[in-house]
């Protein structure tokens, strides 16, 4: 494993993991693995060597403030959705094609890391070979059923007001999620998507629903059994964004829940191969 700081315009940096592949050829694919919120990137070193041994060069990195980036969010943080997916994600990449100059990308994102990389799919259309979406989907509330999501509707609004009032999101001390420590900002897009169902993240300077729904581009969407953060339900309101996609759907009845299949990989690695090889 080669690890690679990147320094964003703020002074934070995020590394950048590249694993290559145990087959040696440069022009295999490479998937960029891009983490849940409160998930550090190094969570993911055993997923990624079981796709290196599956013939895939992988790239692994925090999201800024999250696992080995520094410094940690604090009132002076302003960066959300579109910060990362117009500043982050692109210097993100260009570490992985120098290093795989060759490979044709793919972005695979976990839960809140899938709906960033719709977002940035959406920003960069053909340079993407296709997204992997694991244990993702829309926060909409109407996705989680009648109590689930009135219980998700007025969760997401008062982590908008105490991050506002905080000037953070204090997820080292409200242990509500597993998110912890966040931009203010980054929780107000997410609110806002779980409130509205809508991809409106402050500062956009495009319409990215508009531009995702013309994305063409493969999607293979995994959702696990017993996934209360990620159900179903959910995957479909975020996978109705792409009408044009060429998506393919499995469900996992094991691993169960929403992140041990990070830990016991062998079936999603599984799918991702059977998708490369249709």
């Amino acid at each position: 494993m080669q690890t690679v700081p990147i320094q964003m315009p703020d002074g934070s940096t995020v590394p950048v993991n590249l694993f290559e592949s145990s087959e040696p050829r440069s022009d295999l694919p490479v998937i960029v693995v891009l983490p849940g919120l409160g998930i550090p990137g190094g969570y993911y070193v055993l997923f990624a060597q079981a796709l290196t041994a599956r013939g895939f060069h992988v790239a692994t990195a925090d999201l800024r403030g999250q696992g080995d980036s520094r410094p940690k969010p604090s009132g002076a943080s302003k960066y959300g959705y579109q910060e990362l997916v117009s500043v982050d994600f692109p210097a993100i990449f260009e570490v992985v094609r120098e290093r795989f100059p060759d490979a044709t990308p793919y972005a695979l994102g976990h839960s809140m890391g899938g709906q960033l990389a719709s977002l940035y799919a959406a920003r960069i259309r053909g340079r993407l070979g296709g997204l992997i979406l694991v244990a993702s989907g829309s926060p909409y509330h109407r996705g989680f059923g009648i109590a689930r999501g009135a219980s998700l509707f007025v969760g997401a609004a008062a982590m908008s007001l105490t991050s506002s009032v905080a000037g953070f999101w204090p997820g080292d001390r409200i242990d509500i999620g597993g998110f912890g420590r966040q931009s203010k900002v980054l929780i107000d897009d997410w609110s806002r998507f779980a409130r509205s169902g809508k991809i409106e993240p402050a500062g956009a300077d495009i319409d990215y629903e508009e531009r995702i729904a013309r994305l063409t581009l493969p999607i293979l969407a995994v959702t696990l059994a017993g996934d209360d953060l990620a159900p179903r339900s959910s995957m479909t309101n975020l996978l109705a964004k792409f009408p044009r996609a060429d998506i393919t759907r499995r469900h996992l009845e094991s691993p169960r829940g929403h992140n041990e299949w990070i830990r016991q990989s062998s079936t999603v690695v599984d799918e991702i191969e059977a998708w490369f090889a249709r």
